[in-house]
This record gives C-alpha cells, structure tokens and sequence, in this order.
C-alpha cells in the first residue's frame, strides 16, 4: 500500500493528504471510499478523477468503497459553488443514484477479498433522526470550527442556508458511519473536499478515538485554463444518451497536445514508462496524434465498452479517414448516421426512386436545386463514396449500405446520410 501516495503524487493526481497517511499505508491494506452525490443522472469525465482514484486503491492493495450520495444529494453540498444548488425531488435523487451506480461499476472489481463496495448512504441518513444526529455529529463541532472551512467562508458574504451550512456535518457523518461499521479509514475527492474530509477525521477522532486520513486530488484545467469537462455544448457525459459514445470519443481524441501526457497519467492505468514510449512517438510526428488515439480508444472502451469503442473509430475512419463505405458493417454506418444529417424515407418510396437533388438539398449538403445540379456536374458530390456528375440520377435499392443506409458526401470531410425505413 506504500505506493498508493507514490503512484498518485508520480501521476499528477495528488494535491494534498493528512500526515501519518504514509505511515499508516506501510502498516497494510486499507479500505478507502469516494463520495458521489447524485445532481444529475449521469457522471461526466471531471468525475473520473476520483473513480480513478478508487482503481489505484483496489490495484495497489487496498479495499474501495464508492458512496452513492442518496441522502446527502437530498442536502446539497456548497463546495466550489457561489450560490445554493436547486432542491432535487426523492424521486429525482433515487433515479440518478441507480444511473451513477451502474456507471460505477464499469471501473472496479466487486470480486474477491478486496472486492469493491457500493454503498448509497440513504440507507442509514434516511432513517436518522435529527434528535440523533445532532447528538451524535453536532455536538463535537464549534460554530468557529465550521465558520474556517472554505466552503462556509467563500459563501458568507452571499449567503448560506443552514441546510448547506450543515453539509460538512452530515459528510463527516457518513465517514465516521464508514468507519465504524466498513473499517474505513480513508476519504478521497476533489480538492474542494479537504474542509468536509477534515471534518469526518475530526468526529471519527473524537467518538471513536481512532486515526482516519483524507487525501484530495486537484481539480483538473486545460492548458488554456478552462475547466476540464466542458465541452462546447456543456459536460461530457459517460450516459451515451447525453454524450453519444462518438462525441465522448471525440472528445479525448481532440485534447490539446500540452494537455495529453497528463490526461495520459490521469485518466489511464498505463504505466509511466509505457506513456513515454507513447510521448516519444508523438514527439516525433506530432501529426499522427497517436498518444490522443491511445487515450481515446482507453477511456472510450474502459466507458462504453470495447465493441462500442471499435465501432466509433471506424465511424471516425469514415468521416475523416476515407474509410471504404461499401466494406463498413451497418453497426459502424448507424454511429455515422446518428452524428450527421440524416433525412428519413419509406422504403416504398425508395423503391420508385428518389431524386438526388431533391435529397442533397433536404441534406443540407446544397444550397438549393441549381446548387445541387452544378455540383454534381462538377463531381463535387458522392454516394457511397463513388462520384456521381448525372443530375437526373435517382436512389433506388440497390443503392443501400446494409440494406438501411445511403451515404451522401460532399467534398471529402462534409457528410448527410439516408436511412431507409
């Protein structure tokens, strides 16, 4: 376990921890747990640093518990946030914690004696009294105590409910329950936690006597300095119904070249001297992005599964690398399809021929008719990948990838499909 620290601090993903942490590492295994509050019904790539975190743990020896947040969600926690969270509904937070856990799940091994856990902490806040719990947490905290933590002190000029003003207390609550009835002895997360993490320490200590410790892992910016996450239409998702698998892919395929050997330490568990056989390669011929490759074809496949993760590089093959479209399974031409232009169409009407004017104006790939004309007089238009230069050409079956599809193109890069129905 003396490698847990080493490996993160080596791998950029260790800002602060408690001390006695190594030492209490040298001593054995330990069980060390991330918390996951439940606002949305999907995780989105800044969560994975700690869910990474919980991989080290479990492949270095220890024992990780990952805490679904189905009571502390119902609270709100006021860290790294200006102003108070909206209330989520119980039905609303009991749906988006069965979505997170399933997610959860992908990333570690609930097998074995070191066996992940996945626990939600609405089973035992839910039925908490708060006669109890102010006996049990409030009373071992001072209001000067609480008034130090960051996550009080940025809010007080703007003001702080004393439902979030609370927050700290019911975290510390699911430590010091973790502690008591899991043995854990580590709490991990966002560097914005270290005041809710230094509280759970603090009630384990005084009601048990016993030494817990935290550690926290920075919160991630691009090299431009933006927040990591974000892209142009809001957070990537790992629900490949809010971010399809192809736009996650895309995603770390498009990570800025000062960003990507980190990304590589942080988001994957190649070894150090694997990822600088991968850097000297992309030193090399910077051009071929072969370290964004590796990342996106590692963190695509470890989220949405390896078939998923081949079937959106060969959708990605066939918009930007010339793919052959008549050898393409309609697996990979339904991913293209669902991330271009695509106009639907009866099968009866195909039957009759269908214009391919008609169909590069309804595309979106012509301006209008005459633009349409001209273009493909020009053989500036394709289908299926072979040039066409008749105007009064017209689509019929035969015509079809995997008896579903027509692909129209547009110069090499600008792409609308057809999908028969």
């Amino acid at each position: 376990m003396t490698d847990l620290l080493t490996t993160l601090r080596d791998r950029g993903m260790l800002h602060d921890a408690t001390p006695g942490l190594s030492d209490r590492l040298a001593r054995g295994t330990i069980t060390g747990y991330v918390g996951f509050d439940p606002t949305a019904d999907s995780l989105h790539v800044g969560n994975l640093v700690p869910v990474m975190a919980l991989v080290w743990l479990q492949r270095l020896g220890g024992r990780p518990i990952a805490l679904i947040g189905g009571g502390t969600g119902l609270v709100g926690d006021p860290s790294g946030k200006r102003n108070e969270r909206p209330m989520l509904s119980l039905e609303a937070v009991d749906a988006n914690a069965r979505a997170i856990q399933s997610q959860l799940a992908r990333f570690l091994d609930f097998d074995g004696p070191r066996g992940a856990k996945l626990l939600n902490n609405a089973a035992w806040l839910q039925p908490l009294t708060l006669l109890d719990f102010l006996r049990d947490a409030g009373k071992h905290f001072t209001i000067s105590y609480m008034l130090q933590k960051d996550s009080v002190k940025s809010r007080l000029e703007a003001g702080i409910s004393f439902t979030e003003f609370a927050y700290m207390l019911v975290q510390a609550y699911d430590f010091w329950h973790l502690n008591r009835t899991e043995r854990c002895e580590l709490q991990m997360g966002g560097s914005d936690q270290w005041g809710n993490i230094t509280a759970g320490i603090e009630l384990i200590g005084r009601k048990e006597g016993d030494q817990a410790h935290g550690a926290v892992l920075p919160l991630l910016t691009t090299a431009s300095g933006a927040k990591f996450g974000k892209s142009e239409g809001g957070n990537v998702w790992l629900d490949p119904i809010r971010t399809s698998p192809y736009k996650f892919y895309q995603f770390w395929l498009n990570t800025d070249d000062q960003d990507i050997e980190r990304l590589l330490r942080t988001f994957t568990t190649l070894s150090l001297e694997e990822i600088g056989g991968i850097m000297a390669e992309q030193r090399a011929d910077p051009g071929r992005r072969s370290a964004q490759r590796v990342l996106a074809r590692d963190v695509t496949g470890r989220v949405h599964g390896e078939d998923t993760a081949l079937r959106v590089i060969a959708a990605s093959e066939v918009l930007f690398g010339g793919r052959d479209l008549a050898g393409t399974d309609v697996d990979t031409l339904a991913v293209v399809a669902d991330e271009v232009k695509t106009v639907v169409v009866e099968r009866a009407r195909l039957a009759e021929g269908l214009s391919l004017v008609d169909l590069l104006v309804d595309t979106g790939l012509a301006s209008s008719k005459g633009d349409a004309r001209r273009g493909i007089q020009g053989q500036g238009f394709s289908v299926n990948g072979s040039k066409v230069d008749a105007p009064d050409r017209t689509l019929t079956p035969v015509d079809l990838l995997g008896d579903r599809f027509v692909a129209l193109q547009k110069g090499k890069r600008h792409f609308a499909f057809v999908r028969v129905v």
